[in-house]
């Protein structure tokens, strides 16, 4: 595939001159421009097209949907329909070589290997096999689908460039090379480190038996999408995650923002006695509830407790 070979093989480098750019000669206004554009293209593809049309975890007003499609574009990670349909072949067939991003084959794979290569036979195959009617019965994917270059280049590319040089002075140089190559190339490897990082290194307390794994540093900066294990073990779970921290799950903060404006509902999450049963069939021993009865907590502490609490009854 060497059109992407050249192309990310462009952005790396240039990504790189950019960050130079951003110690030496940038305006702080085009800095913080682009700190914005990705926190807002990446929530376009972890509430939008990940949580919303991949798995349908929740349901989005018309208004929502647009806006999410909008960021999805702005983030420059193919249409709704690709991106969705790899995501389901990879989920049910998750590291298998009928995954698109399979990541028994290495990290270099799974992060950006399998974009510059053709797809396994068994790809395409399986491919073909997942259900899709949902997204093209949704006019809003399938508006993008048939428009998606035509939206594509405006959004991903003009506005990002355009803004720093007409409203604050920017140079080109540094607008296109910070605002556009180097928010983007960012964009890119923060998803990227779900299908590698995510699927090699941590802990599995859900299941052990799955490649899929729990990690602290891909949740921060994926915004919530690192807690791989639970997902992959409840994927119709709209926080990805047990516990729906907001600082490691920024993405479940701004869905329940928008459920609580009305514009998102039918949020879907899983029971806890679910989870419970699922934890003590198929988990590595590492599952931790964070409170009474942790797996950590001493009898000592246990017996404190329970006088404490006597006390307070009495």
């Amino acid at each position: 595939m060497w059109k992407n070979v050249l192309s990310l093989g462009y952005f790396y480098i240039a990504s790189i001159y950019g960050l130079y750019l951003v110690f030496t000669s940038a305006k702080l206004a085009t800095i913080i421009f682009a700190i914005v554009l990705h926190i807002a293209g990446f929530m376009g593809i972890t509430a939008g097209v990940h949580r919303l049309w991949s798995h349908r975890s929740y349901k989005a007003n018309l208004p929502l949907r647009i806006i999410l499609m909008l960021l999805n574009t702005l983030a420059f990670q193919e249409s709704i329909f690709n991106w969705a349909r790899n995501h389901r072949v990879h989920h049910k067939y998750s590291d298998t070589n009928a995954d698109p991003h399979n990541a028994k084959r290495g990290f270099f794979f799974s992060h950006v290997g399998w974009l510059l290569i053709r797809k396994h036979p068994e790809v395409i195959e399986k491919g073909r096999q997942i259900e899709l009617t949902d997204l093209m019965e949704d006019p809003v994917v399938a508006f993008q689908k048939t428009h998606y270059l035509k939206l594509l280049f405006p959004i991903c590319f003009i506005f990002p460039t355009a803004v720093p040089i007409l409203f604050w002075g920017e140079s080109f140089s540094n607008a296109w090379h910070i605002a556009m190559v180097l928010r983007y190339t960012i964009t890119l490897n923060t998803a990227m480190f779900v299908n590698s990082v995510a699927h090699l290194w941590g802990q599995r307390p859900y299941d052990k038996f799955i490649q899929p794994a729990q990690n602290l540093g891909v949740a921060i900066f994926a915004f919530g999408e690192g807690w791989h294990n639970y997902h992959h073990v409840f994927p119709w779970d709209y926080k990805t995650n047990e516990l729906g921290n907001y600082s490691t799950n920024w993405t479940a903060l701004l869905i329940d923002m928008f459920a609580w404006m009305g514009w998102a509902y039918d949020l879907k999450t899983v029971s806890p006695g679910l989870i419970s049963a699922r934890v003590k069939r198929t988990g590595d021993g590492t599952h931790d509830v964070w409170g009474w009865e942790d797996r950590d907590m001493s009898l000592e502490e246990k017996l404190e407790a329970t006088v404490l609490n006597r006390k307070t009854m009495e």
